[in-house]
């Protein structure tokens, strides 16, 4: 939705909010429903309202516990009923320097601030470490930002009386606290106030009239940060940038003006500020944004502009590069097809208003902003949000490497006509073992990120993975595949439980569809989960095996899968077919239930993969 894009108006928001959600609801139904406990020290109701519509826009369907004012402490602490009862998927703490209880006087020692630092911290610590073992869910916790004045001036950052000196270290322990606990996320609060402007973020009036933590105006911003931490943490995040080349990587448009000419470099204003953005546009591929080119060129020409000697980035930055004259909207169609990605995990950067109107237009899902003048393009990709991070893995920094792989393995495929042939010649290695801790946080982001090839669509955070890894009852799997190109790293995921029928079905929060006793140990599988990108490569087959295995040695004799279809996974809508189950049930919804008894005489699946467990 276009008022929900940045940069937005934020008054016009806040008017037109109960609008914006009606039409929200009106126009899609396939959202993720997640309920977020919202725990405040100042007043929140605005905040929830609005950021209730930016969560719809990013496909998440919330509902809201909202503490009673500046009891955010006592309701964890307490254990508050009615947030217990809610059950949280995740906690926002909403707390800004309002909330710390005493500064630093001018006349303590040294030892009383390093005190009350302690004191002040170990309040919201406590809270924090309650949360983990009651709730097991994310936080999103505020820091604190700068206070509206300054008692000692251009001292106040220096001396350890001074607030601002008390609240950055204070921040600094928040961060080291977020360093060492997966699920918990800083909200950057006082970059926030910095960049609206500190002055008219903390204007008195709306503390001492209405006990709001910012001024009105600024709830938008604020919810709109907040909003990519939770999708990101859902696995709403987007996965590649597609760039236009002429006036958006450089200035000039190389076909008709030579690279000779193209304005990218230290020489002018203008080169400049295109070789800064082409630096953060570096910087995503670090974090594993995946980097693809749109442009109406020849392709020698695109490929002459992005060898620019003063241009940072060059062809083998990007995974695909399509420079042709057929229309843009079909590249990036065929992109992602490419890429083996959904149109909606895209991002088209473009300067041209009637290429954007087209790309949007004709391709469902992708998102297209409106960067304004080369001097705008870095703050509005930036505050768009697209590719927030939550955590940082090696898979993710390996990312793009991964995906050009794919690409050669592709290539590779044309020169076979027997496909079993062309699977050996890639000379795939697996390991798969039930989940260890070195990979915990990607089996986490794992299980957020993947549609297409998810059977029965559930997210888990990393302390749900972990609660898993150490339950007698649970049987894990992670799988990881290496081949002659290269390290995938972790691909695929199987969660299932064992117990009778009737235990599964009083656990399950989606009652089976199945209720008979089968007889014997069971495995539920709550689970199964693989990336696109090594689709058709046999994986399942060795996860199946590992499975199996499994059960074997745990006297387990049948498996039953499930099968809750989406707009996105009806891919997988006969996996468990082929994997050689009996379908037992099906609903008029698509929901379906199978069944696998494990054969005396189980052959491998698997053929083509050497596995090590």
């Amino acid at each position: 939705m276009r008022e929900l894009e940045y940069p937005f108006d934020s008054e016009d928001i806040l008017k037109r909010s109960k609008k914006i959600k009606r039409r929200l609801l009106e126009e899609r139904s396939d959202f993720l429903q997640k309920k977020i406990a919202v725990l405040g020290g100042s007043t929140t109701h605005d905040i929830v309202r609005v950021l209730e519509v930016f969560l719809l826009e990013q496909g998440i369907q919330p509902l809201f516990y909202e503490s009673e004012y500046a009891q955010y402490w006592q309701d964890v602490m307490f254990d508050e009923p009615a947030l217990a009862a809610f059950g949280p998927d995740l906690i926002f703490i909403h707390t800004s320097n309002r909330n710390i209880a005493r500064f630093p006087g001018m006349g303590d020692t040294p030892q009383q601030i390093e005190d009350l630092l302690t004191e002040q911290y170990e309040h919201f610590q406590v809270m924090w470490d309650k949360i983990e073992k009651k709730y097991h869910c994310p936080v999103i916790q505020n820091n604190f930002e700068y206070p509206f004045y300054r008692i000692l001036g251009n001292r106040e950052a220096v001396d350890i009386h001074g607030r601002i000196s008390f609240i950055n270290r204070l921040n600094d322990k928040f961060y080291e606290y977020a360093r060492t606990h997966a699920h918990f996320y800083i909200n950057d609060l006082n970059y926030m106030a910095s960049a609206y402007g500190l002055d008219r973020w903390a204007d008195p009036l709306y503390w001492h009239m209405y006990k709001y933590a910012m001024c009105l105006q600024a709830i938008p911003e604020f919810a709109y940060n907040v909003s990519h931490i939770i999708k990101a943490v859902f696995g709403k995040n987007k996965k590649a940038l597609v760039l236009d080349l002429d006036n958006t990587l450089w200035g000039g448009i190389v076909g008709d003006d030579g690279v000779e000419h193209l304005e990218i470099g230290q020489e002018t204003p203008m080169g400049q500020v295109y070789a800064e953005f082409q630096g953060y546009v570096k910087a995503q591929k670090d974090i594993g944004v995946l980097l693809c080119v749109d442009s109406k060129n020849e392709r020698d020409n695109a490929i002459a502009g992005l060898n620019h000697p003063d241009g940072t980035l060059k062809p083998e930055d990007f995974i695909v590069i399509k420079a042709n004259w057929e229309p843009k909207s079909q590249n990036m169609a065929e992109i992602a097809q490419e890429l083996n990605i959904l149109p909606d995990s895209l991002v088209f950067v473009d300067d041209n208003p009637a290429e954007q109107e087209i790309v949007e237009s004709q391709v469902a899902g992708v998102s297209v902003p409106r960067i304004g003048s080369p001097e705008q393009y870095i703050r509005v990709l930036d505050r768009s949000g697209f590719f927030e991070v939550t955590q940082l893995s090696e898979d993710d920094r390996k990312r793009n490497e991964m995906y050009k792989a794919n690409l050669q393995r592709q290539k590779q495929a044309q020169n076979f006509g027997d496909y079993r042939e062309y699977l050996l010649s890639l000379q795939m290695r697996a390991t798969i073992r039930a989940f260890e801790a070195l990979y915990m946080a990607r089996i986490a982001q794992l299980s957020n990120k993947s549609n297409q090839f998810n059977l029965t669509t559930r997210r888990y955070t990393q302390t749900d993975i972990e609660a898993f890894a150490t339950d007698a009852r649970y049987i894990t799997r992670y799988g990881k595949l290496e081949d002659k190109f290269g390290d995938n790293g972790v691909v695929s995921v199987v969660i299932g439980r064992q117990g009778s029928m009737e235990e599964i079905a009083a656990y399950q929060k989606r009652e089976p569809i199945l209720t008979q006793n089968s007889g014997g140990e069971i495995l539920h599988l709550e689970l199964w989960l693989m990336s696109c990108r090594v689709l058709k490569r046999d994986m399942e087959y060795a996860m199946m095996d590992s499975v199996v295995d499994a059960c074997r040695d745990r006297g387990i004799g049948t498996i039953i899968g499930y099968y809750y279809p989406t707009a996105k996974n009806g891919m997988v809508r006969e996996f468990y077919g082929q994997m050689g189950f009996e379908k037992i049930a099906e609903d008029d919804t698509g929901v379906s239930t199978w069944r696998y008894v494990i054969p005396k005489d189980y052959q491998k699946k698997n053929t083509v993969i050497e596995v090590a467990n």
